[in-house]
Order: structure tokens, then sequence, then C-alpha cells
């Protein structure tokens, strides 16, 4: 359920809801950026509360002009179950295990060079992450990410094919390269399939 929610937001499913999440979260972080997350943080805790106060009273002083009996304006989300059932938090617990031990296991394998090619690669990233970090503060970075969730998912949905054609050509590109590569380094690693047939053909 949650995430069919989730994908309809980053898809834009509905224009409407998505814009609301997307433009309360960018203020969100906007804000965050420029003042502590306490008083982000108060303050907009306080214009809720104002917000739900003031609608409350107005519903209120209506009722008791119009003579009518609604009830709570907020009757339905006062009832809505918001408690965690013990199997949904082991649910939500085994897969950040899972999640978790399988990271582990991918640094473990990468910066204690289980495979050469695999570790100059992620050297690599790392390399162009210091200039990110010279570039951007940690915050901004949370921004673009946020923004790109909210674009990048419906820009690949309307031009999919033309992308996934550039990226097959990326992808294959990579691929020819690294395993030139690792013909090239004798350092035990495992020649491409198509080289190590073509030996045993001779």
């Amino acid at each position: 359920m949650s995430s069919r929610i989730f994908e309809s937001l980053i898809y834009w499913r509905d224009v409407k809801m998505s814009g609301i999440v997307f433009g309360a979260g960018l203020i969100t972080l906007v804000a965050i950026s420029c003042f502590s997350v306490i008083s982000v943080f108060a303050y907009l805790s306080l214009l809720t509360l104002i917000g739900t106060v003031a609608f409350r009273i107005y519903k209120s002083v209506t009722q008791a002009v119009q003579k009518t009996n609604d009830g709570h304006p907020f009757k339905e989300y006062l009832e809505l179950d918001l408690t965690l059932s013990q199997e949904k938090v082991q649910h939500i617990a085994g897969v950040a295990v899972a999640h978790i031990n399988g990271f582990t296991a991918e640094l473990r394998r990468l910066f204690l060079v289980e495979d050469i090619i695999d570790s100059i690669k992620f050297g690599v990233i790392l390399w162009v992450f210091t200039y990110i970090g010279a570039w951007f503060n940690g915050m901004t970075l949370v921004i673009l990410a946020f923004v790109s969730l909210f674009t990048l998912p419906k820009v690949y949905e309307n031009n999919k094919q033309s992308i996934d054609t550039y990226l097959d050509l990326v992808r294959n590109k990579l691929t020819e390269i690294t395993d030139k590569i690792r013909v090239a380094l004798p350092i035990g690693n495992k020649k491409p399939v198509a080289a190590a047939e073509s030996e045993k053909d001779k």
C-alpha cells in the first residue's frame, strides 16, 4: 500500500497531491538549510497547530450558527489506526538488517579488493565524490536528491525508449573497456568468457 502511494507521488499520478508534497518538502529542506532543525520543526508545528485550532473553532461556530451536528471536523483522522503491529515491525527490521548485511559485505569486498576492477571503479566513484563534496554541502545534496526524486522518474517514464538506448550504449562500452582491463591486469582475475573460449579452441 505504502509503495503504491510513494510511486503515485513521484510519478505525479495525482498532480495536486504530488505538488503539495513536493512543495512542502522543498520548502522544509530549504528552511532547514537556512535555520536550525529545531527552529524549523518548532515553527512548522506551531503553524500547523494554529491552523488546526482555527479550523476547529471555525467549524464549531459554523455548526452553532447553522444548528447542525456534524461532530468533530477531524474525526476521520482521529480514528485512523497509527499503531504498528509486531509483524510489521519485524518485517521492517528484517528488511533493514538484510540491506545492512548486504551493504557491509559489499564494502568488505571492495575495500579488500576481491575483484580489482570493481575496487578501481569504487575508487573512481569516491574520487568523484571528493569533488562533489567540495562543490556542495550535505544539505544542498539532500535538496538536489529530493528534487531529482520528483523529476527524474517522470522524465524517464516519458522518454524511456530513447534513454534506454543511450544507457545500453554506455553499458556496452563500459563492459568492453572493463573486459580489456581485466585481460591487461594479470592479478589472478578471471578472464572474460569470450577470451577463455577462444584459448580453449586453440
